[in-house]
């Protein structure tokens, strides 16, 4: 707690002037209330003596105590008054000493040091101490005096009142305390916040501001807020302000925008800015509270490169699926083209048409186009079905959190609980990363519409040890399941329970798993729902040490 300097406050004690008969000056500016003969009122005195009582009286009922010290003894005089602020009793005999030892001891050399200022400065006496020797708790008391000369002319007495002030200091704590608590609060929010005057002149920059724009409070206190602006919003800023303060027509107070900032170096960024207006002391303030977007934005234009790359191996994967089934359908009449086309030329060998050995001719290579058709399927299912990819070690979570951010959009919006409780245990896969989002994404948007009739929407994702270092997935909604006909066929291609789907989703998610080493399968849930597992290839010490 701070304390007064010495002497740079003016004097403001009252001064008693006694009669020399009443009170001789070597007693002491207060020694007459320390009788009780000195403070009643005697009715055959003159009127000075009279108004003199009555006023140490009415001073006294006040709580204002009076002390005189004599500077050559050292003997100290207190009032009643004084002798209970310092809680002493009436009869207790005080000295200079005694008064310094009833101080903390850091205020007893901080008031011997005031009393040497006011004596070789001619100054008033003021200053503010606190109590706790043999009163116990600390206890602060303001004491105020000017000195009184001697007949030389030179500092004799330094007199003047006591009062108790420990209210007002336990205030002022209470007050600092709690800025002190606020200012701790502002501290560690994370947003930055800015106040401005009508002017736009800055009032307050919290530490987020500081650590967000690259410049400390001291630094930009009393400049311009536009400066933390790049153009052109620093030059028009000045013109909006003056604009609210003739129209009051608000274009971004209680609303927000994402506008630039500048920092101090020079460079800037995104940001979201929300504005509040508020009055103290007839003034109008502005604050500014400011969101940094540029992790927003680089982790959106992150999931916009995902969901780009997800969906260009979707239909990749989409295309070799019915490539592969068309492969499969085409390969019998292919063969059984070529078959017809031998048959045909054996027949011709036996005819005696002048044209038999051209139609032998083109039936021999119209049954060479046939077989090389199908070894061009063959080699096409071949490289489909071999679902070559590129496999390293995936943190199992992290697919997941990235894959519901793409598959899950919308989800709370339409009340849909999501549940990721996964053992950090069980993390670590090796697998190629887009294609197993893409299983993600396809079971998530799956389980969405599933669950769109549903009155309780809830899906759960947990990771569990499986057998042969595999780790299991399952991804469990609350939808309309599906029926025994139906679980049956949900991983063939083409098949589907959806009016508009391919049926493709589920079976290019298996085919996926499959080449990874693992399988997929779905039941339904006793209460409702389905269930769609699938299994990975835990990391091994080896993966991890290969970094594959």
């Amino acid at each position: 707690m701070p304390f007064s300097e010495p002497g740079t406050a003016a004097c403001s004690s009252l001064v008693f002037r006694f009669s020399p008969k009443r009170c001789p000056p070597h007693r002491g500016f207060a020694a007459g209330l320390n009788n009780e003969d000195d403070v009643s009122i005697n009715q055959s005195s003159s009127d000075t003596p009279i108004r003199d009582q009555r006023l140490r009286l009415a001073i006294e009922q006040a709580g204002v105590g009076t002390w005189d010290l004599d500077l050559l003894t050292k003997e100290l005089i207190w009032s009643d008054r004084t002798k209970a602020l310092f809680g002493q009793t009436i009869e207790q005999q005080v000295d200079y000493a005694f008064f310094l030892s009833l101080l903390q001891p850091e205020d007893r050399e901080l008031t011997t040091a005031a009393i040497e200022h006011s004596v070789e400065t001619g100054s008033g006496f003021d200053l503010q101490y606190r109590l706790g020797g043999a009163i116990g708790t600390p206890h602060w008391i303001r004491a105020r005096g000017g000195l009184v000369n001697g007949s030389d002319g030179r500092p004799r007495h330094l007199g003047g009142i006591v009062i108790d002030i420990d209210d007002e200091k336990q205030g002022e704590e209470t007050l600092k305390t709690r800025e002190s608590h606020l200012r701790s609060i502002l501290d560690t929010v994370p947003d930055a916040m800015i106040v401005i005057d009508r002017s736009g002149v800055i009032q307050f920059f919290s530490s987020a501001a500081e650590r967000l724009f690259r410049c400390t409070e001291l630094e930009i206190i009393g400049q311009n807020v536009s400066t933390l602006m790049p153009n052109p919003d620093r030059e028009s800023h000045d013109g909006y302000l003056a604009r609210y303060r003739d129209t009051n027509e608000r274009h971004i107070i209680g609303i927000g925008r994402i506008v630039t900032g500048a920092r101090r170096d020079g460079t800037t960024f995104p940001m979201h800015l929300s504005i509040g207006e508020m009055q103290s002391g007839g003034e109008t303030y502005f604050t500014g509270f400011v969101h940094d977007l540029t992790e927003y934005q680089h982790t959106q234009a992150h999931l916009q490169e995902l969901q780009a790359e997800l969906l260009h191996v979707s239909r990749l994967s989409v295309m070799g699926e019915m490539a592969s089934a068309l492969a499969h359908e085409l390969n019998q009449p292919l063969s059984a083209i070529s078959n017809y086309m031998s048959g045909s030329r054996r027949l011709l060998s036996k005819s005696s048409d002048p044209n038999a050995s051209k139609i032998e001719t083109a039936l021999d290579r119209a049954a060479e186009q046939a077989l090389r058709a199908g070894q061009i399927i063959r080699r096409l299912r071949d490289f489909v079905s071999r679902g070559e990819s590129e496999k390293r070690v995936e943190s199992l979570s992290k697919l997941i959190t990235e894959a519901g951010a793409l598959g899950l959009s919308g989800a709370r919006e339409q009340g849909v609980i999501l549940r990721f409780n996964l053992d950090p245990q069980l993390d670590l896969v090796l697998v190629d990363r887009v294609q197993i989002q893409q299983v993600l994404v396809n079971l998530f948007r799956n389980a969405l519409e599933a669950m769109t009739q549903s009155t309780r929407r809830e899906l759960v994702a947990v990771n569990t040890k499986s057998a042969d270092d595999m780790i299991e997935v399952a991804i469990s909604d609350t939808g309309h399941g599906f029926s025994p006909e139906a679980q049956t066929n949900l991983f063939q291609t083409f098949f589907t329970t959806k009016e508009t789907g391919m049926g493709v989703g589920l079976s290019i998610s298996r085919t996926i798993v499959e080449a990874h080493g693992g399988r997929m399968w779905a039941e339904t849930n006793p209460s409702g729902g389905a269930t769609f597992h699938f299994t990975l290839p835990a990391a091994s010490s080896g993966s991890l040490s290969s970094g594959a």
